[in-house]
């Protein structure tokens, strides 16, 4: 069974992303996703609920960095997604 959080674009490739990179800063995921700022939070809100990314806020002098991390169990979730993708196509 596909995991409704994961079976929508752009949060399994947000994912797929973290998966390659353990983490990534915001502003990095909101260009290679191709989404506004807003759309990137609302998603990531999402994921950070289920604890599949940890988001850390931090400083930088006086700006503001927002770096995404994927948690085991966001790597597991992605994980289970891709295997009942691969099944999904093989069994049609």
């Amino acid at each position: 069974m596909f995991d409704p959080l994961l079976h929508q674009p752009v949060r399994s490739k947000l994912l797929s992303l973290l998966i390659t990179n353990d983490e990534l800063p915001f502003k990095a995921l909101k260009e290679s996703l191709s989404v506004s700022d807003g759309n990137l939070s609302s998603h990531l809100s999402k994921l950070e609920k289920e604890e599949y990314v940890l988001i850390e806020k931090t400083f930088v002098g006086k700006r503001p960095k927002t770096v995404v991390h994927i948690t085991n169990k966001g790597k597991k979730a992605f994980a289970s997604y891709i295997e009942a993708l691969k099944k999904f196509i093989e069994e049609n």
